[in-house]
């Protein structure tokens, strides 16, 4: 019997869970419109399918007692031309 790497197996994986995209997004959907749903389950779902197209909001970093600070970082990067020809 063969073995299968692991690498492999999530990449199997994903592909198939990825192939149920779009019925996933309907169930969602679905929740998020149904008056049955509890107000919990439909803001779930909501948030949810806003993550997915969207992407997630940034969180911002507690600052102490003072509140909220939100903390970006640019590098750069400075390389020698004659290093990065030496590469190629």
């Amino acid at each position: 019997m063969p073995r299968v790497s692991r690498a492999r197996t999530l990449t199997e994986i994903r592909s198939i869970a990825r192939s149920h995209t779009r019925t996933a997004i309907n169930v969602l959907a679905g929740i998020m419109r149904s008056k049955d749903a509890t107000p919990a389950a439909r803001v779930s779902a909501a948030n949810a399918i806003l993550d997915r197209g969207w992407g997630k909001v940034a969180q911002p970093e507690q600052n102490g007692e003072n509140g909220i600070e939100l903390v970006h970082r640019i590098e750069r990067v400075i390389v020698h031309p004659e290093e990065v020809n030496r590469d190629t």
